[in-house]
């Protein structure tokens, strides 16, 4: 019997932690990790990463300037809170808007990619924050006139996201199923 694939994770040493708000990352060939609520921007050749349940991780790329922005949203409605941005999908994108033009990439030209979203406490009954987020990051990005290009979302299955800086790509791994990239 052929052995299951198992997705490869990089040891906690080539991991880059980063701050609970919005940071950029700037060394080289570093695989940062995206936590709950936080916002990461990075240029190529860099890559972004985040573990993902219900949440769900929104990825806007600028192809010319090859810049990409990864947010771990939690919740759907911030109901007005501003500490922390990217927890939510109504503060994350109009954040990551503005992290994208301070780094000389305009909202016009980027490109959204999303995943996440499961249902992890089952298909049915009143804990369908996965649902929820989705479409709370659906409706900010149309909001926000931003094209939504790919998505992978719902299911039952927590999966892990990586962001590509160079080509925009998003890798996505789900335990017991094959990579995809969209």
């Amino acid at each position: 019997m052929p052995l299951a694939r198992t997705p490869y994770f990089p040891p906690l040493s080539d991991l880059q932690q980063l701050p609970m708000t919005t940071s950029t990352l700037t060394q080289p060939s570093k695989i940062a990790l995206v936590g709950m609520g936080q916002i990461t921007i990075a240029r190529a050749p860099e890559t972004i990463s985040c573990v993902l349940g219900s949440c769900i991780g929104v990825a806007l790329f600028h192809p010319r300037v090859r810049v990409g922005v990864l947010a771990h949203v939690v919740l759907a409605n911030s109901a007005g809170r501003t500490d922390c941005p990217g927890k939510f999908a109504d503060t994350a994108v109009p954040r990551m808007i503005q992290l994208l033009i301070e780094h000389g990439a305009s909202s016009q030209s980027a490109v959204a990619k999303i995943a996440g979203g499961a249902s992890m406490f089952g298909a049915s009954g009143p804990f369908k924050i996965g649902a929820a987020n989705t479409e709370a990051v659906l409706a900010a990005l149309a909001k926000a006139g931003i094209r939504v290009a790919a998505q992978h979302v719902g299911e039952q299955k927590g999966r892990r996201v990586t962001l590509d800086c160079t080509t925009g790509n998003l890798a996505i791994e789900v335990a017991g199923a094959p990579s995809i990239v969209i």
